[in-house]
């Protein structure tokens, strides 16, 4: 009996992915939807767990997906070609996993096929974010989280 074909994030890399399977990577977790704060001297980046106006603190989805960019300027949209460039990006990312040539998580929605998994497992910002919104000064609001 022939084994079943391999996944496309085990096949491709990153550069070869369509864009569909390149948006499916998202994991859900919303963690690079959080502010960050850059000290100026050292360059060192600190999160916050005050999220962008545009995220749904629920489902940690972007309300606005297609027109961030245009109504959040200052939005990093990750490509192939930023995505090892960012520092801040979390551990668990799964771009950030492939690009380094690191398999996905076992919660990973795509791994799983549950996409409430990233939830289930404490990765995802659900109930430990606010929006930017509520927040005052950022600095009020630093955490250390595994990111």
């Amino acid at each position: 009996m022939p084994l079943p074909p391999k996944p496309f994030w085990e096949t491709k890399s990153l550069d070869q992915m369509t864009q569909t399977e390149w948006e499916s990577l998202c994991d859900g977790c919303a963690k690079c939807c959080l502010h960050k704060l850059e000290d100026a001297d050292t360059g060192q980046i600190s999160q916050t767990n005050v999220a962008c106006r545009l995220l749904d603190l629920d489902t940690c989805q972007c309300t606005r997906y297609p027109d961030r960019k245009r109504l959040v300027p200052d939005c990093v949209v990750l490509d192939k070609d930023n995505v090892t460039q960012l520092d801040w990006m979390p551990n668990t990312c799964a771009y950030r996993l492939l690009a380094n040539g690191q398999p996905l998580a076992d919660w990973h929605p795509l791994v799983s096929g549950d996409p409430d998994t990233v939830h289930k497992a404490g990765i995802s910002v659900t109930g430990r974010a606010i929006s930017e919104r509520d927040a005052g000064e950022l600095s009020h609001y630093l955490v250390d989280w595994e990111v």
